[in-house]
């Protein structure tokens, strides 16, 4: 079904206060994105999916013409143009590599807001989409129970059943694989805090700070969010877990659903509307929080001003370490390890050198250097569950440079970890996937141990 199809059949609003602009709704992609595109093709090399498929309209250039096109009234909003904007990792690569800096992140988003409007999932996939966007990822209640469940199964004996009778045999390839490198699950930090509002920090605090936990974060990767709060603590920092916070967006908005992003944002912006700092451990949360205006340009004046205001006090763990003057650790660690950057860390939010600054400040550790450390591993988001052919060739390419002679592949995004540890598995290798502020917290455990 077209655009104009479903204008005529779902009554879809007319954008004609947007006179540069065909789309249908508001919240349309923004020309001020595209107007300094002069399709020159430095971004063509740093694309993933062009780099396997060859194709223009895979390419960053190929789909801003693309958007353009519809804007200009030259295409409609149909499969034609769905294919190339959903298959975008936005990864945020090509602006990195672009001279005139052209938002093709922030456009894709912003299209993929007109086509779930224009073409919205049904039947199963629909279905689905709804209940995971709209009926888990925001109620943190019921991702925790979801949470007990797998951790009943992970300590009851039942996965080893499973894993034993080849039941797995039976499930799709990629979701086997998934439940192969499933993390250890443990306490979700916001529960355990639940009647702590502010976790002290140890000594004399310097800083009073709040920690987005996250939604899946959370549930999946507790050891991480506590490693976070040990680490903020160790550093003078009064750690507040908002317990009214919620889910950041981010899986809303790359499918599209922005109004459900939009709220999940003025939750957000509420909830933490008393802290100065905002530290997030995970990049695709960190980016999302820092974009919310995008989410408001159009369509708020009121929450757009408050959603540029939050934004400022968002950074990531990181960062916040190395500019507030952290302690570095006296233990050693003794480990070889690679970074790998995830891309809304690196490309969303510009944080490159501060996580190798406090990886190469713990003693012991060394540092082996990883080509193409900034290129995408084929996670973004949920797009190794929707595309796992183009996720796997993503991720193929991903494994051939990551170094074979260290112990640890360390990196700063829950859905890097994940995508990552399946890359180790899949091709045979026996790294272990860490999270920068982890190796942190086993050197300040470990020189606590060394001094008693």
């Amino acid at each position: 079904m077209s655009i104009r199809e479903s204008d005529l059949k779902q009554g879809a609003p007319s954008c004609a206060d947007a006179s540069l602009s065909n789309y249908l709704w508001k919240d349309h992609p923004d020309e001020s994105k595209w107007a300094d595109c002069v399709h020159c093709g430095m971004c063509l090399e740093s694309c993933p999916t062009y780099e396997i498929t060859g194709q223009e309209q895979h390419s960053p250039r190929g789909r801003v013409h693309l958007i353009k096109s519809v804007a200009d009234g030259k295409l409609e909003v149909n499969e034609q143009f769905m294919d190339p904007v959903f298959a975008c990792l936005d990864c945020r690569a090509c602006t990195t590599a672009c001279p005139a800096d052209v938002d093709v992140g922030g456009l894709i988003e912003e299209a993929r807001g007109q086509i779930r409007q224009a073409m919205p999932l049904t039947g199963a996939e629909g279905a689905v989409s709804q209940f995971f966007l709209k009926g888990l990822f925001p109620h943190q209640n019921r991702l925790n129970a979801v949470g007990s469940l797998l951790k009943f199964y992970q300590k009851s004996g039942l996965q080893k059943a499973v894993r034993k009778t080849g039941m797995l045999n039976v499930m799709p390839k990629h979701l086997a694989e998934m439940e192969a490198i499933m993390p250890e699950i443990k306490q979700p930090v916001r529960s355990k805090y639940k009647k702590q509002p502010v976790v002290q920090a140890e000594g004399t605090p310097k800083a009073d700070v709040a920690l987005l936990t996250g939604c899946v974060m959370d549930v999946m990767f507790g050891d991480i969010n506590q490693s976070t709060v040990n680490v903020l603590t160790r550093n003078g920092n009064n750690v507040a877990i908002p317990q009214n916070q919620t889910c950041c967006g981010a899986l809303h908005v790359h499918a599209g659903d922005r109004d459900t992003g939009r709220k999940l944002a003025k939750q957000n912006i509420e909830a933490f509307k008393d802290a100065d700092t905002v530290v997030v451990n995970a990049a695709g949360c960190g980016c999302m929080l820092k974009e919310y205006g995008e989410l408001f340009r159009e369509v708020d004046t009121e929450w757009h001003e408050k959603a540029e205001a939050f934004a400022e006090k968002v950074v990531d763990v990181s960062k916040y370490l190395h500019d507030s003057g952290y302690e570095k650790p006296k233990a050693e660690l003794n480990t070889r390890i690679t970074y790998h950057d995830a891309c809304h860390l690196a490309h969303g939010q510009g944080v490159r050198e501060e996580p190798r600054d406090l990886l190469l400040n713990i003693p012991g550790v060394e540092m082996v250097h990883m080509p193409n450390a900034d290129r995408c591993c084929g996670s973004a988001g949920i797009y190794n569950i929707t595309n796992p052919e183009m996720a796997g060739a993503v991720l193929e390419s991903k494994m051939e440079h990551v170094p074979e002679d260290v112990e640890m592949i360390s990196m700063g995004n829950p859905g890097c970890m994940l995508q990552m540890a399946m890359g180790v598995q899949r091709y045979g290798r026996s790294q272990k996937v860490v999270h920068t502020v982890q190796l942190l917290d086993w050197a300040y455990q470990k020189e606590k141990l060394e001094g008693e």
